[in-house]
Order: C-alpha cells, then sequence, then structure tokens
C-alpha cells in the first residue's frame, strides 16, 4: 500500500505542452493527454498537494520539413517555448511550483528559461538517454529535442538561446546527467569540453543509484538556488517505459528511477520539473505513462510506507 505525506505540500501548477515537432514524431504530442487521463492531478492532490491544471499551450500544425532543412520547425519551436518560459515564470511568481508535462523534450528549453526568471542560480539533474547537447554544427536529425541541454548552456540558435535574455542560462558544473547510453560524437566532444558529469549505465551498474544520486545531488545543490528535474522517461529501459520515440536498450529500472526521485524529493531542493516524451502511439498499454505518473508520486513524497 502507498503512503502519502503531509510534509512539503505545495501549490502545483500543470502545465501541457503538446509539442511532438522538436522530436519530428506524431504521438509524443498526446503526452499530456495520456499522463492527465492517467491522474496524475488525483495522484499529486492524494498526497495533499495543491494542483491547478493551467492547460495546454497552443502549438500550430506545420506542413513537413523542407528535405535538408537543418534545424527543423525553428520558428514554432522558439514561439511555444517563448510562451511557455512566460506561463512557468508567471506561476512562480504566484508562489506555485511549474510541473510541464509534453511533448517532446525540447520544452525543457521554455521550462527552464522560465525558471531562470527567478532561480539566478540553478542545478539541474537530466534523467535521459541521451544528453541533447547538440548544435547546429553537430546534430544529424535536426530534431531541436536533441539540442536542449546545450540550448540551455548557451549554445545554439540565437531565437532559442534569446529566449527569456541569453544571460538566463545555467552553468555546467551544477548539470548532471543520469542514464546516458545514447552520446553522439560531437556530443561527446561538447560534454568533456564543458565539464559535464555524465553517469552512464556504466556508472550505475557499477556503483548503484544510491552512490550516483549522493554524488549528483552534491554537484547540483553546490552553490545553487534550487534544482530543475528534467524527466525524460526514455532514460528508463524499454521493457519499463516503452512508449517513447526514441528507446535505448539498457536503461534504469524501475525501482532505480523511483530511488532517484524519492532522494529529489528528500532534499527539498526541488523548485521546477517537466516530464516529457510520453508516446502513447507507441506504447503497450499505457504502461509508460502509468509509470511517469508514478514517478511523479514519488517526487513529490509518494511512500511505499
Amino acid at each position: 500500500m502507498l503512503m502519502k505525506l503531509a510534509t512539503n505540500q505545495r501549490d502545483i501548477s500543470l502545465i501541457g505542452v503538446p509539442l511532438q515537432l522538436g522530436a519530428d514524431r506524431a504521438g509524443v504530442e498526446l503526452g499530456p493527454h495520456a499522463l492527465r487521463t492517467s491522474n496524475i492531478q488525483q495522484r499529486l492532490e492524494y498526497l495533499g498537494h495543491r494542483v491547478h491544471d493551467t492547460g495546454d499551450i497552443h502549438v500550430n500544425r506545420l506542413d513537413p520539413c523542407a528535405p535538408g532543412e537543418k534545424l527543423k520547425y525553428l520558428a514554432e519551436i522558439a514561439r511555444v517555448n517563448a510562451e511557455l518560459a512566460q506561463r512557468v515564470a508567471a506561476e512562480m511568481r504566484r508562489g506555485h511550483f511549474p510541473l510541464v508535462i509534453g511533448g517532446d523534450h525540447s520544452v525543457a528549453i521554455g521550462t527552464i528559461k522560465g525558471v531562470l526568471q527567478h532561480v539566478n542560480r540553478l542545478g539541474v539533474i537530466w534523467f535521459d538517454a541521451h544528453p541533447d547537447v547538440n548544435t547546429e554544427e553537430t546534430t544529424g536529425s535536426g530534431n531541436i529535442h536533441g539540442m536542449s541541454l546545450a540550448v540551455m548552456l548557451g549554445y545554439g540558435h540565437k531565437s532559442l538561446i534569446s529566449i527569456g535574455g541569453e544571460q538566463a542560462k545555467i552553468n555546467p558544473r551544477n548539470v548532471v546527467i543520469i542514464g546516458a547510453r545514447s552520446i553522439d560524437p560531437g556530443e561527446r566532444i561538447f560534454l568533456r569540453e564543458q565539464g559535464i558529469r555524465v553517469f552512464t549505465m556504466h556508472e550505475i551498474d557499477k556503483y548503484g543509484m544510491r552512490a550516483v544520486m549522493d554524488e549528483a545531488m552534491e554537484r547540483v545543490t553546490d552553490g545553487t538556488d534550487g534544482v530543475h528535474l528534467s524527466l525524460d522517461l526514455d532514460g528508463m529501459d524499454p521493457q519499463e517505459a516503452p512508449g517513447v520515440g526514441t528507446p535505448v536498450s539498457g536503461g534504469i529500472t524501475y525501482r532505480e528511477s523511483h530511488y532517484a526521485m524519492e532522494t529529489l524529493y528528500e532534499s527539498g531542493a526541488l523548485v521546477s520539473a517537466e516530464i516529457v516524451e510520453v508516446n502513447p502511439m507507441l506504447d503497450i498499454g499505457n504502461k509508460t505513462a502509468r509509470a511517469a505518473v508514478e514517478l511523479a508520486g514519488s517526487v513529490f513524497g509518494e511512500r511505499i510506507l
């Protein structure tokens, strides 16, 4: 039986972003609906939080990109993320915790840019099979969901890094990537140059999730004013979360994922989060959306006993 805790109660603003243009693959735009119908609001309210569903940000339907377009759907992705940044900043101004539900991982740009309007020194936990630090020069696909973390570090197209001001960016020493196992050649160079701490599946297998999270939390809280969680469901193993657009075998287990989320809650440092890349069209029996909601429960204080 799951237990709710009566501590750390919050006003949570749920913000849907049905964006699939960053992934250029149909289905992920249905993620917000899948999470809502899997009762994410009810689960968080059961834990004692007050949840305010602000609805979805509108995303325009576009024709397919022209062959060879370097950054796919750039203008619309920038517009959506600029609006999202404003929405996140407004909800934080009200004293609410912004919980963004996507949508592809490009929505992290708008979420974090909005948070940075209130939190100058932000630590980031990037829970993902991919580091998402490609740029226009290194991308092989042109899909912006693979560039979102690079943008937040100040590298990328001006229309993206200028959202919320070019000075609104995160420090690489306060970023930790957990679960990486698919890294492009250009990303390897970028990660080394930036000095970003990456816990690949090798480190998780070798040291265990407890040691990983201990070091991760030390890094993201060192000199920061809060921590952001960017939770991409493809960080989990595809057997646990099959409904994602870019699955990679050999991922984080269900219990390892929950331990990581429980550790974040216990830290008391979390100020914002997004849950992304749930694709119901690729899912099996809504398994991935349910897993996402269960992880959200752990992030906000749900415990077994």
